[in-house]
């Protein structure tokens, strides 16, 4: 074992932890990225219902848009990164086109429709780079180590989401302007797109693609594939989006406004604690454990929303949930997948994914307006449970 060095593109720390060059590449990208789309993120759901006045009903559907675009270019550009294995230009695209969002936010002005609009397009680039670039890890490291490798980018990814946070509280302390928080933001994308041109690789894979990329239904051939995403899907329709679960810390702590870009700091920062040691405990001990395990803390949030419960409770609860569920799911599709359709398939999966969250927040709004907070909350632990019946079939 290496104290440290770089061999054959893998760096290896001082922990032994053995991690591909173009997997450390890109999750300096996704750092960096993360720290300009947290920006926004961390100011858009109080800046909607606080500033603006939106109903529950007409944030859950800004928040499923927000959600549920990425589905709108995803199958589409995996598509293509898979059939030219291209899968570094089709990332960049996705990339630039978000960089470019965050200075269209300025000129929405306070009209909900275009802030919308805006926001679709952002989350559209998302869902055009977010499956090449998991290709792209899944191809870079040891099939024994994807969990660990998956790990790691999300661990770099959220370290981002913990600076945006503070770095929006930063700008918005400093200029008491939303809109400087979106130019800044802009600024951070653009450096992100920067690191990405200049240092990640691109992977093809050993098997050239077909000349026709397989349809979704013959990527859904395979049972275990098939589940899985069953899977994903039917337990994404019972999460309540983290915009909810900020605003309902709000409500029952009555924060005041300045501090709220804070709230997502405790998500982030247990996120990045927890995503390596349980990557590597997903390879050891099975990943649908861990994603079992994920998804109990997801229950855990609902019980202490619906009890009222602190937000130093709650936000580590929602971190863990991420950190077992997030990377562990790709890690646990990437191998199922058959070489020159990997993209592919990590996008079907993520964009049934995408379209069942977004759903779920058109129901959890829906539910807020209709019965208050407390009752969707019940609803949705109860289908979480009832869902994770699935869980053997994530491996």
């Amino acid at each position: 074992m290496y104290i440290s060095g770089v061999k054959s593109g893998v760096k290896v720390s001082r922990l032994g932890l053995a991690v591909p060059a173009n997997v450390l590449a890109l999750g300096t990208v996704s750092l960096v990225t993360d720290v300009s789309s947290e920006m926004v993120t961390a100011v858009l759901p109080f800046y909607l219902v606080l500033s603006l006045g939106l109903s529950p009903l007409a944030f859950g559907l800004v928040d499923g848009l927000y959600t549920g675009v990425t589905a709108v270019l995803r199958l589409a550009g995996a598509r293509l990164a898979d059939r030219l294995q291209r899968r570094k230009l089709v990332a960049g695209l996705g990339y630039a086109l978000s960089a470019a969002c965050r200075l269209a936010l300025p000129a929405a002005g306070g009209s909900a429709a275009l802030i919308g609009a805006v926001v679709a397009a952002d989350r559209a680039g998302k869902g055009l780079r977010t499956a090449p670039r998991d290709a792209l890890i899944s191809l870079s490291a040891d099939p024994g180590r994807l969990g660990q490798a998956f790990g790691v980018h999300r661990a770099m990814d959220t370290t981002g989401a913990l600076l945006g946070p503070l770095a929006a509280f930063a700008v918005l302390g400093a200029s008491g302007a939303y809109d400087a928080v979106f130019v800044v933001s802009f600024a951070v994308a653009l450096l992100g797109l920067l690191v990405f041109v200049l240092y990640v690789r691109d992977r093809r894979e050993a098997a050239p693609p077909r000349a026709s990329i397989r349809p979704a239904r013959e990527l859904l051939g395979d049972a275990r594939f098939r589940r899985l995403c069953l899977t994903a899907c039917a337990l994404g329709l019972v999460t309540v989006s983290d915009a909810f679960v900020y605003l309902l810390l709000q409500r029952n702590a009555g924060l005041a406004t300045e501090h709220l870009p804070l709230l997502p700091l405790g998500t982030a920062a247990a996120y990045v604690l927890l995503a390596v040691p349980l990557g590597r405990l997903a390879d050891r001990l099975g990943r649908g454990a861990v994603f079992v395990l994920g998804h109990l803390a997801l229950v855990a949030v609902y019980g202490a929303l619906a009890a009222s419960g602190p937000f130093w409770l709650v936000l580590p609860l929602l971190g863990l949930f991420y950190a077992a569920t997030d990377g562990v799911l790709m890690a646990a599709a990437g191998p199922l997948l058959p070489a020159g359709s990997r993209t592919s398939g990590l996008a079907l999966l993520q964009t049934g994914q995408a379209l069942a969250r977004m759903f779920s927040s058109l129901l959890y709004g829906a539910a807020w307006a209709a019965f208050g907070p407390v009752p969707g909350l019940i609803a949705m632990g109860a289908g979480v449970l009832a869902c994770l019946s699935l869980w053997r079939e994530v491996r």
